[in-house]
C-alpha cells in the first residue's frame, strides 16, 4: 500500500459526447466540452460539492466543440478557448456565455488540438494559442489581435498535408524565448522556434502522434511527452540537441494494450504524469533521471542520455476510451476525465508528496 491509489471520487453520465475537459483555474469547478447527437456544441460547468457533481451552468452553440484550454487566459478573468469541428477558435467569457469574447475562423477543418501560454501566470511573454487541425496547418494566435494569426505552420504547396493531432507550447522561459511542437497522423513530431522563426528539430515515431506535452511550458525545455498509437509513450529529454544522432534522446514504454490517447504532467510536480489509453485505463508514470544527462558521442560533440521511466499505479475506469483529462493545478492528485462512455470522472490520487 506504499504505492500512490488511483480513487474514483464522483462521476456522473451525460447524454452527449465528451471530448475534453478543464478545471477552473482557482475554484472546484471543472468545463465539459463535447457536441449533441443533434451535431451541436455543449459547454457545462460542473463543481464538487460534498462527494458529488453539480451542474453550475449550461450552453448549447451550433458548432460541436472539440478541444479548450485556459492557457492564454488572464487568472481574474479565466477566459476559456474553444476549437470547434467547423475549425473556429473562440474565447468566451464563462459568466457570460452569450457570444464569445473573441472568434476567428481558425481552419478549414476541425481543431484537433489547442493550447494556449502567456496566462494563467504560467510563461513569460505573450498571450498566444496554438490550433492543429486536420487541414494540415498549426497557427499560432494572439487573442489581442483580430483576424490575423501571428504564424502558420503548414506543409509546402509540393507536399502532402498531413493531418495535423496534436500541438503544445513550451520554453517559455523569457518575454522572448519560446517554441510550438507539432505532432501529426503519420508519427511526424515537428518543434517550431518562434522566436527565430524557423524548424528547430523533426523526427518521426512511426505512428500516429495522439498527444503532446512539455512537463512544464515556463522553463527552458527539459522534457517532452508524446503518445501514440500503437500503446507507445515516448519521453525526450530536450536539454540536449545532438543532430548527428537524430536530435534529442527518449526513452519509450509500451502501455495500455491500445491507442494512448493523452499524456498529462501533474502541475505540482513535473516528474509524474499520467497517460489515458483507448481501453479506458489510466497509468500513472514517474520519470527517472540517469546519474548524467550529457555524455559525449564519438565525435566529441555533447548529447542526452535518456532517463527511466518507472509505473507507479494503473486503474481501468472505464470501457471506452479516455478523452479528456486534467490535473487540478490547485489541489494534488485530483483529476477529471471524459470519456467516451459519455461519463465524467472525478479521480483522487494519493501519496503524490512521497514520490
Amino acid at each position: 500500500m506504499d504505492k500512490p491509489q488511483i480513487i474514483l471520487y464522483a462521476q456522473k453520465s451525460l447524454n452527449y459526447t465528451l471530448f475534453d475537459c478543464k478545471w477552473l483555474p482557482y475554484s472546484a469547478k471543472f468545463v465539459v466540452l463535447g457536441n449533441h447527437a443533434r451535431g451541436t456544441g455543449a459547454i457545462q460547468i460542473y463543481e464538487l460539492e460534498s462527494g458529488d457533481v453539480k451542474l453550475v451552468k449550461e450552453t448549447e452553440k451550433l458548432k460541436a466543440f472539440k478541444c479548450g484550454t485556459f492557457g492564454a487566459s488572464k487568472v481574474e478573468t479565466r477566459h476559456l478557448a474553444t476549437g470547434d469541428f467547423d475549425g473556429n477558435l473562440n474565447i468566451w467569457d464563462l459568466e457570460k456565455l452569450e457570444t464569445p469574447v473573441y472568434s476567428v475562423k481558425a481552419h478549414k477543418e476541425i481543431i484537433n488540438a489547442i493550447d494556449g501560454v502567456g496566462g494563467l501566470g504560467i510563461g513569460e511573454g505573450a498571450p498566444e494559442i496554438v490550433t492543429a487541425s486536420r487541414d494540415g496547418s498549426v497557427k499560432i494566435w494572439d487573442p489581442r489581435q483580430k483576424e490575423l494569426p501571428v504564424a502558420v505552420i503548414e506543409a509546402a504547396e509540393n507536399e502532402t498535408k498531413r493531418d495535423a493531432w496534436a500541438a503544445c507550447f513550451g520554453h517559455s522561459y523569457n518575454s522572448y524565448e519560446r517554441v510550438v511542437c507539432s505532432g501529426y497522423d503519420n508519427g511526424d513530431i515537428k518543434l517550431f522556434d518562434l522566436r527565430n522563426m524557423c524548424l528547430k528539430w523533426e523526427t518521426n515515431v512511426k505512428n500516429g502522434v495522439c498527444c503532446l506535452e512539455f512537463d512544464r511550458k515556463d522553463i527552458i525545455m527539459n522534457k517532452l511527452l508524446a503518445t501514440t498509437l500503437e500503446s507507445k509513450i515516448h519521453v525526450y529529454d530536450m536539454r540536449t540537441q545532438n543532430d548527428t544522432n537524430g536530435g534529442f534522446v527518449k526513452v519509450t514504454e509500451k502501455a495500455h494494450d491500445s491507442t494512448v490517447w493523452l499524456g498529462k504532467h501533474l502541475p505540482q510536480n513535473r516528474e509524474v504524469f499520467m497517460t489515458c489509453g483507448g481501453g479506458g485505463s489510466m497509468y500513472l508514470w514517474k520519470y527517472n533521471y540517469p546519474s548524467s544527462r550529457v555524455t559525449k558521442d564519438s565525435n566529441g560533440d555533447e548529447m542526452g542520455v535518456p532517463g527511466s521511466l518507472s509505473l507507479l499505479q494503473n486503474v481501468g475506469l472505464s470501457s471506452q476510451p479516455i478523452s479528456g483529462f486534467d490535473w487540478s493545478p490547485d489541489k494534488l492528485g485530483l483529476a477529471v476525465s471524459t470519456s467516451f462512455d459519455q461519463t465524467i470522472r472525478v479521480t483522487v490520487c494519493t501519496k503524490l508528496n512521497t514520490i
